[in-house]
């Protein structure tokens, strides 16, 4: 993807590699193509635009003209992957959960991603040891 200077082809492809947007995504709504959905637009338009600033799940229903459900499907798909983090915010008068890039900035965001996949990795990899020794046990009994 380096050669690439689309910045929506890259984005597009980044997303659906990671599993945010299913690969043939077919939006559900009236969006025509993938870069109209909500999905895309909440990361591109919203979290990657201003990547410091925390967004409410009220701010951003408003703003993409959808439900707070279909805000937070999407967040807690980006969360799962570490991608976002939640802090406070304040929002007409309250305090709010609200959501941004991780540290502000995706670089920073992603090696968080991959340190954990990395422990987890090694963590699947000590069970698999463990579990084979026990095989092996069980096959001497």
């Amino acid at each position: 993807m380096n050669g690439v200077t689309d910045i929506d082809v890259v984005a597009e492809t980044f997303l659906v590699q990671i599993g945010y947007l299913p690969k043939g995504y077919d939006p559900k709504t009236g969006a025509v193509t993938v870069r109209e959905s909500v999905p895309y637009r909440l990361f591109m338009d919203h979290f990657m635009k201003l990547p410091a600033k925390v967004w409410t799940v009220e701010e951003l229903a408003a703003l993409l003209g959808t439900t707070k459900p279909t805000i937070y499907r999407h967040i807690n798909k980006l969360k799962s992957m570490d991608l976002l983090e939640a802090m406070d915010v304040e929002y007409d008068g309250q305090m709010r959960k609200g959501y941004r890039i991780r540290f502000g900035d995706l670089v920073k965001a992603w090696s968080f991603t991959e340190s954990n996949v990395q422990m987890a990795m090694e963590n699947y990899k000590k069970t698999v040891i463990h579990f084979q020794e026990l095989m092996q046990q069980r096959g001497q009994e």
